[in-house]
């Protein structure tokens, strides 16, 4: 499989909207980190909004269509996570565990369970806790 050149995303921070193709490059990046923290369609179907399994089977082919305004939001609190977790551990590996493991702050449970639940809340919750964690707030 040869690599393909992407083209690159031109950004507005002065635009109050999430660009298709802003969104689009989130998506991927969104597939790519499932895949490393292991997650089952399941999972990561339920954290992107209790997606249909025929959506996410066209995510995973790099297939997006058209991404609304709760699912960029969702892809934008699951992107802050990430970057929460690296900027917190120096080996990704640790980070990718991280995800899967018990947290006394979430009751015991781990992040990926309380990402699970589905609600923007829950995104918003882990992804606030990485944020005090690092010194964000």
């Amino acid at each position: 499989m040869a690599l393909e050149a992407i083209a690159p995303v031109v950004a507005d921070p002065s635009a109050q909207k999430i660009l298709p193709s802003e969104a689009e490059a989130g998506a991927r990046a969104i597939v790519n980190l499932f895949d490393r923290w292991s997650v089952t369609d399941e999972q990561a179907r339920a954290m992107l909004g209790h997606m249909s399994q025929r959506s996410w089977a066209r995510w995973k082919a790099g297939e997006f269509g058209r991404i609304n305004h709760d699912l960029a939001t969702r892809l934008s609190l699951l992107l802050g996570i990430h970057k929460g977790i690296r900027y917190l551990f120096t080996d990704r590996q640790d980070g990718y565990r991280w995800i899967k493991k018990p947290n006394a702050t979430f009751g015991g449970e781990s992040a990926l369970d309380v990402l699970t639940q589905g609600s923007i809340f829950s995104l918003m919750r882990v992804r606030n806790y990485l944020d005090a964690e690092r010194g964000g707030w």
